[in-house]
């Protein structure tokens, strides 16, 4: 006898204490803690000796990719800020209870030393690179356009934008055929919101840079996709700057009636990292609890 699937409405909580937490968050504070898979990925061995680079690896979407491309057998290279230093360690130590090799770099990848030294210190670890997940990202909740401030809008487009170019040109001439690059963009980037309007124009962006980029290196064996997370429970949400009800609401707003949790996006990296996605390139999945795009 099989196991029933579970109801997908009632998987995860539906709502949320009142919180809130400077930027960038970190998991320790964040009430309930994430789901990143920790007790229920298992890995199939699809990734076997894959060697992986995510930016923004120490919490929400990037630890349980990490978690997840550990489980199917590849080393994970993680980046993050240096104020996210714990989450990083603890990430790190995940990818290591999970059979990978495991690094971080702690740094800032606004700066365009940081987030080409990045990749040139993978490939010297793990002797190459083959997946590139460009995770990354700041946002912040804004009144109106005419209170957005241009160090503000600055930090969004430096981070979601400049940080991901940096490593990608950094990492193409070191990706070989059947190498992959992924980019986490967002539903943003088709239904915005306008409290996050610099936010979602820079996700449209990745999706114009993920299309783009995939007609370039597709005669070179080498596949870009994105995915586009729906609201999804990580540190980024009580960080972000919205008042209590907002939090409690998050992700209400789904046909599933609820946000999603890490953990369930994770599925949707590894597929596309994957042998099985061989024939998919530049495109955007989307992981949204059914909101369209």
């Amino acid at each position: 006898m099989t196991d029933q699937p579970n109801d997908p409405r009632e998987k995860h909580p539906d709502g949320f204490p009142p919180q809130g937490q400077e930027q960038p968050g970190k998991t320790e504070e964040v009430e309930p803690t994430p789901d990143h898979g920790e007790d229920s990925y298992v890995g199939a061995g699809r990734l076997e000796g894959r060697r992986a680079l995510i930016t923004g690896g120490d919490s929400g979407i990037g630890r349980a990719v990490a978690i997840a491309f550990a489980r199917e057998g590849a080393d994970v290279a993680i980046a993050h800020l240096p104020e996210e230093i714990d989450d990083g360690d603890e990430t790190v130590r995940l990818i290591a209870e999970s059979g990978g090799r495991g690094v971080s770099f702690a740094g800032d990848i606004r700066e365009e030393r940081f987030a080409t030294a990045i990749v040139a210190d993978t490939v010297s670890q793990f002797g190459g690179l083959d997946i590139l997940v460009l995770n990354a990202a700041y946002q912040k909740d804004r009144e109106s356009i005419a209170s957005l401030e241009t160090d503000e809008f600055d930090r969004v487009f430096r981070t979601n934008l400049y940080g991901m170019i940096f490593s990608a040109r950094e990492a193409v001439p070191h990706l070989k055929a059947g190498s992959s690059i992924i980019v986490t963009s967002s539903i943003q980037a088709f239904n915005p919101s306008p409290a996050l309007v610099d936010y979602a124009m820079t996700k449209a962006a990745q999706v114009a840079f993920v299309k783009a980029l995939a007609q370039e290196l597709g005669p070179k064996g080498i596949r870009v996709n994105a995915v586009a997370p729906g609201p999804i429970w990580t540190p980024l949400i009580p960080a972000t700057g919205w008042d209590s009800s907002k939090v409690e609401e998050f992700g209400k707003d789904t046909p599933l009636g609820r946000a999603g949790q890490p953990a369930e996006l994770a599925g949707a990296y590894v597929y596309l990292a994957s042998e099985a996605a061989s024939y998919v390139s530049g495109a955007v999945l989307p992981v949204t609890g059914g909101k369209g795009l």
